[in-house]
């Protein structure tokens, strides 16, 4: 009896911080794309100063501004134009890279570490919150990646068009999720 309630015990131990990371790395992705349609259709809520923006974006200390980011957190060159980067720590070796504009309407999201964020993205963008923000358009496949574009509800001229892998456990070792939305 008591070496199965130990069991179970260490077994909770074990399975609870997945879980925990789970929720963490769902907050942060929901996190950078809110952070996204804020920065993007209410610029009032950076222009006279980061908190409104921060608090706008749910994630509390999880998002801070950076300096810089790696070349791969990037957006396309040609949306390199004034760019603020923010870093999403979502977990110890998880998150997210939100990087926007002060002079373009876009932004760029960009995710991976150590976890598989293939189920926590695919969680996030089938939940009830993002779909009534975003209608998707259209959704294709190429190789181990699923590309969909959505178009905004609120604002019809912002379009996001988010890759991630279509399996999980794909593709720790890089980018695992990239976002990039404007207006057109």
């Amino acid at each position: 009896m008591h070496v199965r309630l130990g069991l179970a015990i260490i077994g909770l131990a074990l399975t609870g911080p997945s879980y925990a990371q789970s929720e963490d790395l769902e907050v942060g992705f929901s996190g950078a794309v809110r952070g996204c349609e804020e920065w993007v259709l209410n610029p009032t809520s950076w222009i006279d100063g980061m908190d409104p923006f921060i608090s706008a974006t749910g994630l509390g200390r999880q998002i801070r501004r950076v300096k810089s980011v790696n070349e791969a957190s990037l957006p396309p060159k040609e949306l390199r134009v004034a760019n603020h980067y923010w870093r999403i720590n979502s977990t110890k070796e998880s998150g997210y890279v939100l990087v926007v504009s002060d002079q373009l309407p876009m932004c760029h999201i960009t995710g991976g570490g150590g976890v598989d964020l293939q189920p926590v993205v695919k969680a996030v963008l089938n939940s009830e919150r993002f779909l009534n923000r975003w209608e998707k358009l259209e959704e294709s496949s190429q190789g181990e990646m699923v590309t969909t574009i959505y178009k905004n509800r609120e604002e019809p001229a912002l379009s996001m068009v988010i890759s991630y892998a279509d399996q999980p456990g794909q593709r720790i070792d890089r980018v695992q999720v990239m976002a990039t939305a404007t207006i057109k």
